[in-house]
């Protein structure tokens, strides 16, 4: 009975030790793209980033802002933690002009001078009309923590519906910003829809209008955008620009990038 009973025992301690031991040999889930949805092109093939350039402000060393891994792309992918890092800008080479455009994005866990100490930000701009500044000019929806469907102006002008707290507000009243003097020009979000992990944004652009919606929920629109004609003299309808995506201090991942034309 005693080799039985040392055998059994054997048997036990294998069981317990392959429950409570990691398994070194299973491989790592990565995060996966899902189809190409009917009607859609992919600006991003998930392998490389072909179709896209890269620009930064110059207030970091120059290296690696963009890479293209496991099917999304990896904003400051091998960049130590709380180092200091410039702000880049991924760029479509192409214009677009009457489309909806989808894609998801996830918070990584770094951040880095000189927004340690900030909320993570990002965002995506369209309709950019130059890019020989940074940021360029155009139309962005905005992504940051509590933040993201805020509408920038950056550059540019446009209008909204607004409440008395200047929040967008589908039956609010209509407001414009953007002159030749600020360049920089805000109107918040309706609510907060941003959610734990992957988030949906899609922008719906049509001519000179824009809706934002995160998640499902409809939270910003830009109406009747428009840029500065120089040679005019004039603002001009804005319905046309490449595509942008920002990296802004904040480890972030971007994946599913699809555009539909309308």
């Amino acid at each position: 009975m005693k080799p039985l009973l040392t055998l059994s025992l054997l048997s036990l301690l294998l069981a317990v030790y392959s429950c409570s031991s990691p398994q070194t040999n299973e491989p790592v889930a990565a995060d996966t793209t899902t189809a190409i949805p009917d009607g859609f092109e992919a600006l991003f093939n998930g392998k490389n980033l072909d179709g896209w350039y890269v620009t930064t402000d110059g207030n970091g060393p120059d290296s690696l802002l963009f890479a293209a891994e496991n099917g999304m792309i990896h904003a400051y992918p091998h960049q130590q933690e709380g180092s200091e890092q410039a702000f880049g800008a991924l760029i479509t080479t192409n214009k677009y002009q009457n489309y909806l455009l989808t894609l998801e994005f996830k918070w990584g866990s770094k951040k880095f001078k000189p927004r340690t100490n900030y909320v993570r930000d990002a965002g995506v701009l369209f309709h950019i009309v130059s890019d020989e500044i940074f940021w360029p000019s155009g139309i962005e929806c905005q992504i940051q923590d509590g933040d993201t469907g805020d509408l920038w102006i950056i550059g540019t002008r446009a209008s909204t519906k607004i409440d008395a707290s200047e929040h967008y507000q589908p039956n609010g009243k209509l407001a414009t910003k953007g002159d030749l003097e600020t360049r920089y020009n805000r109107f918040s979000r309706s609510n907060s829809r941003e959610q734990p992990g992957w988030n949906k944004i899609e922008i719906e652009v049509r001519e000179d209008q824009a809706k934002f919606t995160v998640n499902g929920h409809l939270v910003n629109e830009a109406i009747d955008m428009k840029y500065w004609n120089e040679e005019a003299g004039e603002w001009q309808a804005l319905t046309s620009g490449n595509i942008l995506l920002q990296a802004e201090g904040a480890e972030i991942f971007y994946r599913n990038v699809y555009i539909k034309s309308l």
